[in-house]
């Protein structure tokens, strides 16, 4: 049971009220050389070398595995808009109540509560894309 404005979650014997913690599962695997960032007013700029990690996660809410791995990218946002370019090989899937994500060999979907988007072979663009 899950409502718009709700205070409590229940799946089965468990409920989770306003304020409580839902337990969790999550691995997390990350290496990578080189990151630079910018931010100012209403833009972003970043730009990331090498690097590759591994995540599990599964909760009442939803479950993720997702492998990355990227030779390296460049992003830059104003406002809604990102538009990311780079070489990676994402591949995974995550399905929870926040949204959806599926990419294989960095080509992929997402729609979920930090925006919309499409790549392809780790270069893309979204709609309100947060991270």
């Amino acid at each position: 049971q899950v409502g718009i404005g709700s205070t409590t979650i229940s799946a089965g014997p468990l409920s989770i009220s306003a304020g409580q913690r839902i337990p969790k599962a999550v691995a997390i695997a990350e290496a990578g050389v080189g990151r630079a960032r910018a931010e100012w007013s209403i833009f972003e700029a970043e730009a990331k070398g090498p690097n590759a990690s591994a995540t599990a996660q599964a909760n009442i809410l939803g479950a993720s595995a997702m492998a990355r791995a990227e030779v390296g990218s460049a992003s830059a946002s104003a406002g809604p808009f990102k538009l990311t370019a780079g070489l990676g090989v994402d591949t995974g899937v995550r399905v929870g109540l926040g949204g959806a994500e599926v990419k294989l060999l960095g080509t992929g979907i997402k729609a979920d509560e930090t925006g919309a988007g499409v790549s392809v072979l780790g270069s893309g663009v979204s709609l309100f894309g947060r991270d």
